[in-house]
């Protein structure tokens, strides 16, 4: 049931102030935790969760599906738990998942990889990003990242005592502007993570952005991380996921990562890998060896069989996903959000403005109990959200039931300009 507030169409500070207390957990103190992870003490995923579920608000902040991957792939994770693949995998993940990331980056890309020394499992591709972070800098590097960015990210990079320099994507198009990717190189940067399809705005890099890109990359000796759980989940027939490894000049310096979460809607399982020459695997698996050690033995096969399923299969995926999109984007456009509608991915971002709203902050902490839906504040994603832009927009998740997201139209129409 929604939370009782006081009266009015929009929730005054008053509101905000008597239910933000309950979602956010209460600070460590400042002589317990490592400084360089003081601002990264919780993830607003956490937070956000927290709220909608002490509202029993719909929860279209956290992008995690509603219902469950295939059929036929739980069943081979069954399958393999009575098979007994229930201890330790071998360091790099079981040979036959190994074996079929590397026919995936070959049947859609093109990308011939060695499985024995080119492909590494990991817990998620949040890990696989850790790990290269954490094995490719060093304290006092400088890491590019295009902006808004998965949180991650920066705390990863304190970790290694390296410094975020954001390169912002700017509203409406949320393209990639050259001059600022240029201007951000300094004689400290280490490498660059570039992330597309582009979680939370949805842009796709098209093919020039990413010329620009290994431009600037092989221009100045840099490594670039990939972020590309998202691969999958493109609704524009003209756009396409090209991975930056396929570029001339790439392939020796790209540290590729993926993994089953998203397309196969199997977000708790926590397989991803990391795909590269052999020297970069081997630096990436030196961090993640002291990380997780090894991860989902019994998911393992089960995600080796998700993929080697058909076209078909992916094509379905998109149309789902598509229908899904245009719903939720229809129905905020019509309550008076502007919305940008995404190329990719599992997000919609919004701006508040048309709404009478400003911060997307204080919106997203009082929205659960203004009208039982949560999003995610698009500030977050920022170094800073005044400067980038971010201030005022708002991330909507649409892999949910279609009958919930109608729902929350339903309930969000309290926000409409009156």
């Amino acid at each position: 049931m929604v939370g009782t507030l006081v009266a009015g169409p929009r929730a005054s500070k008053l509101n905000a102030l008597l239910y933000a207390p309950p979602w956010r957990m209460s600070a460590v103190p400042d002589r317990i935790l490592n400084p360089h992870l003081k601002p990264f003490e919780t993830t607003v995923f956490d937070e956000m969760t927290r709220l909608a579920d002490r509202a029993g608000a719909i929860n279209l902040g956290q992008g995690f599906p509603d219902g469950d991957g295939p059929a036929e792939i739980i069943e081979a994770a069954v399958q393999a738990i009575r098979g007994g693949y229930n201890q330790y995998p071998p360091p790099r993940g079981f040979a036959g998942l190994r074996k079929a990331i590397a026919a995936h980056q070959r049947r859609f890309y093109g990308i011939d990889l060695d499985p024995d020394t080119e492909v590494l499992v990991t817990t998620g591709a949040t890990e696989g990003i850790a790990a290269a972070l954490l094995a490719l800098c060093a304290p006092g590097d400088e890491v590019i990242v295009l902006e808004p960015y998965y949180d991650s990210y920066g705390a990863v990079a304190a970790m290694a005592g390296a410094t975020l320099v954001p390169v912002t994507l700017r509203p409406p198009r949320f393209e990639l502007d050259p001059g600022s990717l240029e201007s951000a190189i300094t004689t400290r940067t280490r490498l660059i993570v570039l992330n597309s399809p582009h979680n939370p705005t949805g842009t796709v890099l098209g093919r020039s952005d990413l010329e620009l890109i290994a431009k600037v990359a092989c221009e100045h000796g840099l490594l670039v991380i990939t972020d590309e759980v998202y691969e999958h989940l493109i609704y524009d027939p003209d756009v396409e996921h090209v991975p930056i490894s396929t570029l001339p000049g790439m392939r020796e310096r790209t540290v590729s990562v993926s993994s089953a979460a998203k397309a196969f809607a199997l977000t708790g399982w926590k397989v991803g890998w990391v795909t590269a020459p052999e020297e970069l695997v081997r630096a990436v698996q030196t961090a993640k060896q002291h990380l997780t050690f090894v991860n989902s033995g019994p998911f393992q096969p089960a995600v080796a069989a998700a993929l080697e399923l058909p076209d078909a299969y992916y094509d379905e995926l998109r149309a789902d996903l598509r229908r899904k999109r245009d719903l939720l984007a229809d129905g905020l456009a019509e309550i008076g959000f502007e919305v940008f509608r995404p190329s990719g991915t599992y997000f919609i971002t919004t701006d508040i403005t048309p709404l009478g709203e400003q911060d997307g902050i204080e919106f997203c902490q009082t929205l659960p109990y203004r009208c039982g839906v949560a999003a995610v504040p698009n500030a977050v994603f920022y170094a800073d959200a005044t400067n980038g832009g971010g201030r005022s927009l708002v991330r909507f998740a649409f892999p949910k039931r279609e009958a919930v997201l109608r729902e929350a139209i339903e309930r969000l129409r309290i926000m409409a300009p009156r």
